[in-house]
């Protein structure tokens, strides 16, 4: 790797301990124990389908519940995927992606904006609650999500336009995400500065 987009970071709470290293420019390697299993499986997707590398050791308190594990981790990828852009220079900047897994389709579109913001629809009633794996969430999903936009400045749009399977469904909104952001991260050699009229990302 020449531009060194990479980031590794460390968070420690009462509720969870974090270590992520992250490489953008990656080949889409995993290392992945968040200690829940169903969400080791969906950043696995995310790596292999946006092509970083991705390496996440974590510990928390999982026995209350996965949601401050889960969470802290979506804050540390966000805050790391941030670090690793830098000033932006050089980036396609949009990405989208409509990506099917059996009965579920997805649609995602990224926008590395500086500005955070998650429009999220179209999960089925009821996925909110399903327990996926025995132990994940539905509604982590989305939370995911958002603290992945919010601490990496990103526009995120998300739209589940069918399914019916709560693993597929999941596991297509990563891949669909994983894609727009892989386009919207990479570098173009036709972009010269920042993708941006204001000059600033």
């Amino acid at each position: 790797m020449t531009n060194g987009r990479t980031a590794h970071l460390s968070r420690e709470t009462s509720e969870s301990s974090i270590d992520l290293v992250l490489d953008l420019d990656g080949t889409g390697r995993a290392e992945i124990d968040s200690s829940v299993p169903f969400f080791d499986h969906l950043l696995t997707a995310f790596t292999k389908h946006s092509l970083v590398d991705l390496k996440v050791v974590a510990k928390g308190d999982i026995e209350i519940d996965v949601h401050h594990t889960v969470e802290d981790i979506g804050i540390v990828l966000g805050t790391a995927i941030k670090q690793a852009l830098g000033d932006k220079a050089g980036i396609s900047r949009f990405g989208d992606a409509l990506v099917p897994l059996d009965e579920a389709l997805v649609q995602a579109v990224v926008d590395v904006s500086g500005r955070p913001y998650l429009v999220h629809s179209g999960e089925p009633a009821g996925f909110e609650h399903h327990l996926i794996g025995g132990h994940f969430t539905g509604s982590m999903v989305r939370h995911v999500f958002e603290a992945i936009a919010f601490n990496a400045a990103l526009t995120v749009h998300v739209s589940v336009l069918g399914g019916r399977d709560p693993h597929h469904i999941a596991e297509a909104e990563f891949k669909a995400f994983a894609r727009a952001f892989r386009t919207a991260v990479q570098l173009d050699p036709r972009v010269s500065g920042i993708p941006s009229t204001k000059g600033a990302l």
